[in-house]
């Protein structure tokens, strides 16, 4: 058989050349092909992304998806959907950062937070009252939002308290959020108007007291009442005794600063049944609020003592005022509340130390709390209870807590008191005691030492705080759980210069009892 030799690519180096060109060009076409089709994939992606982006921002799919049953309602009686401008906010202009790779991971974990919700908690059983408060809220709204809309902070109109409180946050953008002045303003709430009442406005109901304070020199439980007015609070006789203050080692959820356990003795004294209402509060504060500021003022017989400014808010945080405990008063406002107090009933009244503070609560028991129980089987710390329940049958009779306080006040004996008679020792809010905090306090003490009638360290910067409040987990109501004041971060959103010597602007959790002391001797009663 015979070959054509001109044909073997061998014997002819063109069309070895063309046959790879062909082959070149027939690879890049199908590159081509393929860029060209993974190109349209990426357009057609990247509208596929934008459309979900866009229908999964729109406010009928987020009401679809949330949990909260009245949160479109109430946003579409805000000022945020209507108002002279006629601009609506949507859901994702608050509850999202402006753009960027932050805006979509917020979204996702914003999503799948609420899908989480919808799908496996009982809707029913959230409480939404304590979700809309500040504490919650701040975590999911952004400056940066508010900002994009918001850019001139010194409109046409603005107050003058509202240029102070824009140019303390322009000063403080790294601690103060716009939300931490403007809660409301996305989803409605209805504002109360403050009002304060003068001490002598007839009650129907009730007696107005004699101008002469009441006579108490016996050592006994008695009633207490503001002259010409129709207020009035008890007065428990507590007897003195002897105690040990602090925990030992071995107590669950134990602090440092809770020990080494100290021996003291506690000479007897009076003590508010209750923490000071707000009926007291508005007495006091009817009768020496700075002149200038409060035309009751005007009124006072107590013209010895200078009471509080008005309040740059509202300080009874819309829960309501009467007999609930007064709060968001500062250490300084609790201490002249007592010395007026002292002024219109004739008989010497002041903050408890922290030892008959302690030694009152402990009510003769020597246990973490003055009923049985252990914090170990109340704490929401504790994985077991989060997971199974805790029994808080025994607890819920005493206290108003984390558990069940609904993240508000809660109007006084409500619950059961302690076996010495006091009402809300360990909940509802916590109380200023007299003394300085010093984290070592005890430590200078012996242990075959009894102290009489300790008053804490000489100095200091803050001042005790004991008790729990409706925001406190089972471990913070130990009978020996101590805090502190924090005054300059409890002012931080106050735009005013000097800051409030009267009101705390960001702690809504503290109030106080008064104590009598008692410099007779004890022959009747306790």
């Amino acid at each position: 058989m015979l070959f054509d030799l001109s044909d073997s690519p061998r014997s002819n180096p063109n069309r070895k050349k063309s046959r790879v060109i062909k082959v070149i060009l027939a690879a890049f076409a199908i590159f081509k092909n393929k860029i060209f089709l993974g190109f349209l994939a990426g357009v057609v992606a990247v509208l596929a992304g934008n459309s979900a982006v866009e229908y999964t921002s729109t406010d009928h799919f987020c009401e679809a998806c949330h949990v909260h049953p009245h949160s479109t309602e109430l946003w579409k009686k805000s000022t945020h959907y209507r108002n002279k401008s006629g601009v609506v906010v949507h859901c994702v202009d608050c509850h999202l950062p402006p753009e960027g790779v932050y805006y979509l991971t917020e979204k996702a974990e914003t999503g799948a937070r609420d899908v989480y919700g919808k799908l496996f908690k009982d809707i029913s059983k959230i409480d939404w009252e304590a979700k809309s408060k500040l504490e919650h809220a701040i975590r999911y709204t952004y400056n940066e939002s508010c900002i994009r809309c918001h850019v001139d902070l010194f409109g046409v109109g603005l107050s003058k308290k509202g240029e102070d409180a824009h140019i303390h946050w322009l000063r403080n953008k790294e601690q103060v959020k716009c939300i931490n002045c403007h809660l409301t303003v996305g989803h409605y709430h209805e504002k109360k108007v403050e009002e304060v009442f003068a001490a002598s406005t007839p009650i129907e109901g009730k007696t107005l007291a004699p101008a002469k304070p009441v006579v108490a020199d016996v050592f006994e439980n008695y009633t207490e009442y503001i002259p010409s007015t129709y207020v009035k609070f008890d007065l428990i006789a507590v007897p003195g005794g002897q105690f040990v203050m602090g925990s030992v080692k071995s107590e669950p959820y134990r602090q440092e600063d809770e020990g080494p356990p100290v021996r003291v003795r506690i000479s007897p004294f009076w003590m508010g049944k209750t923490e000071v209402t707000w009926d007291e509060w508005e007495i006091f504060y009817a009768q020496t609020a700075t002149r200038g500021k409060n035309e009751i003022a005007s009124l006072s017989p107590v013209d010895a003592i200078t009471g509080p400014t008005p309040p740059y808010g509202s300080p009874d945080q819309g829960w309501g005022k009467g007999s609930r405990p007064a709060l968001t008063m500062t250490h300084h406002a609790a201490m002249k509340y007592c010395e007026w107090l002292s002024l219109v009933t004739g008989k010497k009244f002041r903050l408890p130390t922290e030892a008959e503070w302690e030694y009152a609560c402990r009510a003769g028991t020597s246990g973490a709390y003055f009923f049985p129980s252990d914090p170990k089987k109340l704490s929401s710390k504790s994985l077991m209870n989060k997971l199974f329940g805790a029994d808080t049958s025994t607890i819920n009779r005493y206290v108003w807590y984390d558990a069940n306080g609904a993240w508000k006040t809660h109007p006084a004996m409500t619950k059961q008191p302690n076996p010495w008679g006091l009402y809300d020792m360990l909940g509802n809010v916590r109380e200023f005691c007299l003394d300085y905090y010093g984290p070592d306090a005890y430590s200078a003490n012996t242990a075959d030492t009894v102290i009489v009638d300790p008053k804490g360290p000489e100095t200091g910067d803050e001042n005790v705080i004991r008790g729990g409040s409706y925001e406190s987990d089972a471990t913070q109501l130990r009978c020996a759980d101590r805090d502190f004041t924090r005054h300059d971060d409890w002012l931080i959103t106050d735009p005013q210069s000097p800051k409030s010597i009267w009101w705390y602007s960001d702690v809504k959790n503290v109030g106080f009892r008064v104590v009598r002391e008692f410099e007779g001797k004890v022959n009747a009663g306790k």
